[in-house]
């Protein structure tokens, strides 16, 4: 009787298309990842910013029915400290409130901020008169006494800035901080004011 000849198992041609696949995903990602790294070193992205750079607090009057009428002048920067991509911010809203009472909205259109460069702009938040509960009544003539007092800006921007082999990035810019003031002069006591990114 004739031997028996070994049995050969040949691989599906489909597991080879299959690894093929794999191969190219892997290289690509490869490759992604080396461009990125190295836009990111070429280009050392920076986050672009809003802060406050200085304020003045025009008018603070109360009455005896404990109505307030505020209006400040908040001067405010967007900086943009990237040397290679303009930067475009979008979406400004900032609340200007004390004691937890909006006083103002502080609202913004879309701009440009050229590289490693920085756009000032400046609000008059002006309140409408705002009657205040008696502890609120209380804290402004405690502050007014003591010549100093204490305003909350909140809020964001949207920006978005083309960063060459990396692409468009977004992120919302968001501020919280406290600006205080000597209500006698209506000088601002400066103080750190800068957003953070998310």
């Amino acid at each position: 009787m004739p031997a028996d000849r070994p049995r050969t198992d040949s691989t599906h041609c489909l597991v080879w298309c299959a690894a093929i696949i794999c191969a190219i995903i892997t290289f690509g990602v490869i490759v992604a990842g080396v461009v990125t790294f190295i836009g990111y070193q070429v280009i050392h992205p920076k986050v672009p910013y809003v802060s406050v750079v200085d304020a003045h607090l025009d008018t603070i009057r109360i009455d005896y029915a404990g109505v307030l009428e505020v209006q400040a002048t908040i001067n405010m920067r967007a900086e943009n400290g990237n040397r290679k991509a303009r930067a475009r911010f979008s979406h400004l809203l900032f609340h200007f409130s004390l004691d937890g009472v909006v006083l103002a909205h502080l609202v913004g259109g879309p701009f440009d901020v050229r590289k490693n460069s920085f756009v000032d702009f400046h609000y008059v938040a002006q309140s409408t008169p705002v009657a205040l509960g008696p502890e609120q009544e209380e804290l402004v003539d405690t502050s007014l006494k003591r010549n100093l007092i204490a305003f909350n800006l909140k809020g964001g921007a949207k920006a978005r800035w083309k960063a060459g082999p990396l692409g468009s990035i977004k992120f919302t810019s968001n501020l919280d901080c406290l600006l205080r003031f000597h209500p006698l002069n209506g000088t601002y006591i400066p103080s750190r004011c800068t957003s953070s990114a998310s």
